[in-house]
């Protein structure tokens, strides 16, 4: 949907931010895409694009000023991120997000959160939460690869909220969206800032995003057949 479509929907959805759409970008998307892409093409060029994601994702946390002195005695006019960060990935697929982050900031530290579609309610329920203890002080980089109905997101979204995190506190980082998953998730967390490197056309009769990329977590784990 990258185009006149994506545009409209950023447009609409301020707090949601796309990926410049680089020629770059555009050839690491196509390669993930691709059926015929192996597994260690599959990883390598993901990982590619989470790093993009989690740079844009701390882009837009805020900062203080700081000035500092730098080796030959002058002044640097600086800044210094406001508040302590961490990292929440949505297991399964959201955990092949965490290198990417630990890439980026040194020492940081994660949660994980487990939630499954209940079977008989076709609801998400939380399975497993472990949370740092002083999460509702930190902003959350809610970390997941697809974006489809919304589901599950808004479940863990929910339970960061359970923990005291501020709403305005929470970037979601995604590679690819569903327009309907982006609407469910911004009119329950209008707060909420959401960075994604594209949005799809939407979801198909048995509600996977197309075009997508298949199942981003059977693909990066290799448990697909």
């Amino acid at each position: 949907m990258t185009g006149a479509k994506a545009l409209e929907i950023t447009q609409k959805y301020p707090q949601v931010h796309l990926l410049e759409q680089t020629q770059q970008l555009k050839a690491l998307l196509t390669i993930i895409r691709d059926q015929n892409t192996n597994r260690g093409d599959f990883i390598f060029y993901s990982d590619r694009i989470i790093r993009l994601l989690v740079e844009e994702g701390l882009n837009h946390l805020p900062v203080v000023d700081n000035v500092i002195e730098t080796p030959t005695g002058s002044k640097y006019n600086g800044v210094d991120f406001l508040g302590k960060i961490c990292g929440v990935s949505i297991m399964r697929a959201g955990e092949a997000m965490e290198q990417g982050l630990r890439d980026c900031c040194r020492s940081v530290r994660i949660g994980k959160i487990l939630i499954q579609r209940d079977e008989e309610t076709a609801e998400a329920k939380l399975y497993y939460a472990k949370l740092p203890s002083d999460i509702s002080s930190r902003y959350v980089l809610l970390l997941d690869p697809m974006l489809a109905t919304g589901g599950s997101a808004i479940r863990a979204i929910q339970v960061l909220l359970d923990h005291g995190v501020e709403e305005d506190r929470i970037l979601f980082l995604n590679l690819l969206c569903a327009p309907e998953g982006v609407a469910a998730v911004v009119l329950n967390f209008p707060k909420l800032q959401i960075v994604t490197s594209d949005i799809d056309d939407g979801l198909d009769e048995h509600r996977f995003i197309t075009p997508g990329l298949g199942d981003f977590g059977c693909r990066y784990f290799g448990t697909d057949d």
